[in-house]
């Protein structure tokens, strides 16, 4: 067992290189094609690509400033999110702030729209 093992080491440090000349000698010589080979490389690149990141699926939605038409901002803050005129007030003025933390994409670029339409500056992260 311990001659595999030290066989099985000596294949997984093979360049690039050796092993085509290793694949060349088997074909030539042997007559055996390795083309089996290519899936297992392929099936350990696929794995690598089920490793990417998943898609966010929450947003916060960040008041930058206020532009122009504070007053509209200032009114439409107060209805979207619940606050009293004086909360919303302060929220603008504290820009750059978060409007609203953990919603869903939909919803954060609702609320973007909304905000840029009434001339204040916004983002999503």
């Amino acid at each position: 067992m311990a001659d595999l093992k030290a066989f099985a080491e000596q294949l997984v440090s093979l360049t690039v290189k050796e092993v085509n000349e290793l694949a060349t000698i088997l074909k030539d010589e042997y007559g055996i094609e390795p083309a089996a080979a290519a899936p297992v490389m392929m099936a350990g690149g696929g794995a690598a690509a089920a490793d990417a990141p998943e898609e966010k699926t929450s947003f916060d939605v960040i008041l930058k400033a206020a532009g122009g038409q504070k007053l509209a901002v200032v009114k439409l803050v107060k209805d979207l999110t619940g606050l009293g005129l004086k909360e919303a007030k302060e929220l603008v003025d504290g820009a750059p702030k978060a409007l609203k933390e953990g919603v869903a994409k939909d919803e954060a670029e609702g609320l973007k729209k909304q905000l840029e339409e009434a001339g204040a500056e916004v983002e999503i992260k």
